[in-house]
């Protein structure tokens, strides 16, 4: 049986998704799931703005648009830089901006 990846929460990561309405937070907590287990997430996409390695899960429920950004590629861990509801057609720049500095943060090379 394969060993799931820890998920380790960068800054207020976690803070922020508790704060998702239960909807979104099921549907972004059965993707993580995925990603632990080594399986990619129903929708989601690379983020070369963010930096080298990072991926978004892309969640639209009813209570609207929301956003994970993460690095899986990593032996030690699943990390969580950003998790935000998304207003605008165009991820905003403070979003882009406080993950990669989460990204140095972690030791990751842009």
């Amino acid at each position: 049986m394969p060993r799931h990846k820890d998920v380790v929460f960068v800054g207020s990561s976690l803070r922020d998704l508790k704060a998702f309405p239960l909807d979104a937070r099921r549907a972004v907590g059965f993707q993580l799931d995925l990603l632990q287990q080594g399986e990619a997430p129903c929708d989601w996409k690379p983020m070369k703005t963010v930096g080298k390695g990072v991926y978004e899960i892309r969640v639209s429920e009813e209570s609207g648009a929301f956003r994970v950004f993460y690095v899986v590629n990593r032996a030690d861990a699943l990390y969580i830089l950003h998790a935000f509801r998304k207003t605008t057609q165009k991820t905003e720049t403070r979003d882009i901006e406080l993950a990669r500095a989460r990204l140095q943060e972690i030791g990751a090379t842009l």
